[in-house]
């Protein structure tokens, strides 16, 4: 076999052994490499495939899926935690905007995905934002400073600031996602992602020199 496609790396020149391209096909033609700021740390055990950004100080737990071969790019900002089993993909046709660029998911920073949630594209979800466990985000633009606890799911609303979602509760109407709680100083979880988000940056700092670093080579038949 021999090397015939090369990509531009102007800032990445490392990439842990299961970050690869995605692959051929009608609407990604092109293979692209996941894009990993320095500072990261990408677990062995996790799946970083095709145009997939990841910011500073982000941490990826085991058996997260971060997967840009249907809906893409995918963009996860500094700062940002995803944690065991989380999955984020998203459908070939559908975008949100963040701006004026157009994501298949967009991630801002600061922001815990806890475990075994799913951000399905089209999705948006801003700053400082708690995505609790087992929590399902599709179709959806979730502002910043939002709590969405265990088990609850947001589908095709947009979702005020500083709003939490019940554990539980299924937002499906735009009505719903309106009449939210808001967050204040008698919500017992407001400070729940600012403590999930230190701890994910420590780890985040600590890990990477444990894990498998390979230059890149790549090889197509």
């Amino acid at each position: 076999m021999q090397p015939i496609l090369t990509y531009p790396r102007p800032i990445y020149t490392q990439y842990p052994k299961n970050a690869q391209p995605n692959v051929y096909t009608s609407f990604t033609p092109m293979p692209k490499y996941p894009s990993i700021m320095t500072g990261s740390a990408i677990h062995p055990q996790s799946s970083v495939i095709g145009d997939v950004l990841i910011g500073r100080q982000v941490n990826v737990a085991p058996f997260a899926s971060i997967r840009a071969d249907e809906g893409t790019p995918i963009y996860i900002g500094d700062g940002t935690n995803v944690q065991d089993g989380v999955i984020i993909h998203g459908l070939k046709d559908g975008k949100v905007k963040h701006q004026n660029q157009e994501y298949s998911v967009f991630i801002g920073e600061n922001t815990s995905l806890a475990h075994q949630a799913q951000i399905h594209g089209p999705a948006k979800i801003g700053n400082n934002v708690f995505a609790g466990m087992q929590s399902f985000v599709f179709k959806s633009e979730i502002g910043d400073n939002v709590v969405i606890e265990p088990t609850a799911k947001v589908i095709g609303v947009k979702v005020p600031s500083n709003r939490y979602i019940p554990a539980g509760e299924i937002i499906k109407t735009q009505e719903q996602a309106n009449n939210l709680p808001i967050i204040d100083e008698n919500y017992s979880n407001k400070d729940l992602n600012h403590e999930v988000v230190e701890v994910n940056k420590e780890f985040a700092q600590a890990y990477p020199a444990n894990y498998y670093f390979t230059p890149v080579t790549h090889y197509f038949n």
